[in-house]
């Protein structure tokens, strides 16, 4: 079917593009989304992050390596399973921005999308193992366990919702190789250390389902949501137009 992006027409037959990034977006503030996709005025965009780019694409390069010689990765061998990087003929699509492991919510009108970092099969259970690259650079103990993080978790949950809609067989288990840029060494030398952390995370796609019908009825509104006084934006819109 046909597909269009940009701003919803709540007329419109074809199939409307949903990213996770904007699933996401709604589940932090209806309002700027609203904002965004029915009216079509979206938030300042932010600056790119390019080392944490750098460091994605290396641990793609690596696992890829593995992933042509179906041998596990040392890490998987760390985490004590009998798996190898997944080879499919569509992996390098289902990585890729702005196409992904896609799906057709025909009963909503949304063409869903979002590009995994890696997917690893178990050998023993033949499931799908969604894989997500993160990096930083803190003192602290790295973990998932921070309330801002809950947006990693769903978006997991999201990746394993998607393949799942596509007929694989996905364990609700996946993994955040974890890259932590080491800021204590007495000297740069032009060269910047990490130390990688593997947590596991298992969780559940069940909150999808429903927060997508949410989207659905909030995007066929004619009425802008009432300001979310835990949003930065809309505490920054709500000053401006006091003034």
């Amino acid at each position: 079917m046909r597909k269009y992006r940009g701003k919803y027409n709540p007329i419109d037959e074809r199939l409307y593009k949903l990213s996770r990034s904007k699933v996401e977006s709604f589940i932090k503030c209806k309002r700027c989304f609203y904002l965004d996709r029915r009216l079509g005025i979206g938030q300042p965009p932010g600056f790119p992050f390019n080392l944490n780019s750098a460091v994605d694409s290396l641990l793609k390069n690596e696992f890829d390596y593995y992933r042509n010689i179906q041998q596990p990765h040392p890490y998987i061998n760390q985490l004590g399973l009998n798996a190898v990087p997944f080879k499919h003929e569509n992996i390098e699509i289902w990585r890729r921005n702005f196409t992904g492991i896609s799906f057709d919510h025909l009963e909503l009108k949304f063409h869903l999308f979002g590009a995994v970092d890696d997917l690893w099969i178990n050998r023993d259970t033949q499931q799908l193992i969604v894989v997500d690259y993160k990096s930083t650079s803190k003192s602290s103990e790295i973990s998932i366990d921070q309330d801002w993080q809950m947006s990693y978790k769903r978006q997991m949950e999201f990746y394993q919702y998607l393949l799942r809609q596509n007929g694989f067989h996905v364990s609700d288990t996946g993994y955040f190789i974890y890259a932590n840029g080491i800021n204590n060494k007495d000297k740069f030398d032009e060269k910047l250390d990490f130390k990688v952390s593997l947590i596991s995370y298992t969780g559940s796609d069940s909150w999808v389902e429903p927060t997508l019908n949410n989207i659905y009825e909030l995007l066929n509104e004619d009425k802008i949501p009432a300001y979310n006084e835990n949003c930065d934006y809309c505490k920054y819109q709500k000053l401006i137009n006091s003034i």
